[in-house]
């Protein structure tokens, strides 16, 4: 089976900038369903210049054919200067809520982005009504002692995570707004208790375990866990 990684699939209706940068863009799949918030998709690669926002496509597509309006947030992925991401993912989602209706902002992101959109929502809690973080690198010192990604974490800080608090999620104030996490108990990319370490120390957040479920199968909507993910977000998006 294609992978979702390489996986065909619609391109956007529309490309938007909110920098400078070639990697500071949004992809636009507006309109969906009166009542819908926007839903602002972060992607993974665990923050590596190699993968980018396309193998997200499927997803968005998924969820604009389910009715929602969708934008995909790309970044920039630097080694070693990890508040160019941070800080690419708070203006990408100022740019998605000017594209928003007043139902404003889900932010949803996977992996590194789900780490990325944890923080955005400690940063900056007025940029989405809720976060879905899927699969989330959400303890980034615990990433660091598991070297996962082959030293990704290390890779991306540019030093130990000890060094860089203010940017792990484990260790900031619990976001204000509502949090899910959704986690697949196969996960081997990014364990389950990645997630359950963030959780021991921020009671508030929900967690959705997904049975049988691997690190992709979160944002493949051709996997049997798909279906948890569009629940959750209609779940905290207020939309039945």
């Amino acid at each position: 089976m294609t992978s979702v990684l390489d996986r065909p699939a619609p391109g956007p209706e529309r490309t938007i900038g909110y920098g400078d940068a070639p990697d500071q863009v949004l992809e636009l799949w507006p309109g969906g369903a009166p009542g819908r918030p926007l839903v602002a998709l972060v992607h993974g690669g665990f923050w590596r210049p190699a993968i980018d926002r396309t193998h997200l496509r499927p997803m968005a597509t998924a969820l604009h054919v389910l009715g929602w309006p969708v934008a995909s947030l790309e970044y920039r992925r630097t080694p070693g200067d990890p508040e160019a991401s941070a800080s690419d993912v708070l203006a990408g989602l100022r740019a998605a809520g000017a594209e928003a209706g007043p139902e404003g902002v889900v932010t949803v992101g996977h992996s590194a982005g789900g780490h990325l959109v944890l923080l955005a929502a400690v940063r900056a809690p007025d940029s989405a009504r809720a976060t879905v973080a899927l699969a989330p690198v959400a303890d980034l010192g615990l990433a660091d002692r598991l070297e996962l990604g082959d030293g990704a974490t290390r890779a991306y800080l540019g030093g130990p995570a000890s060094e860089h608090p203010g940017l792990d999620p484990a260790l900031l104030p619990a976001p204000t707004g509502p949090v899910t996490i959704v986690h697949g108990d196969r996960d081997d990319r990014v364990p389950l208790q990645v997630s359950a370490s963030y959780l021991r120390q921020r009671p508030g957040p929900r967690l959705v375990g997904v049975p049988r479920a691997d690190h992709f199968a979160v944002v493949d909507p051709w996997a049997e866990a798909w279906a948890t993910v569009p629940a959750e977000i209609r779940r905290v998006g207020g939309t039945g």
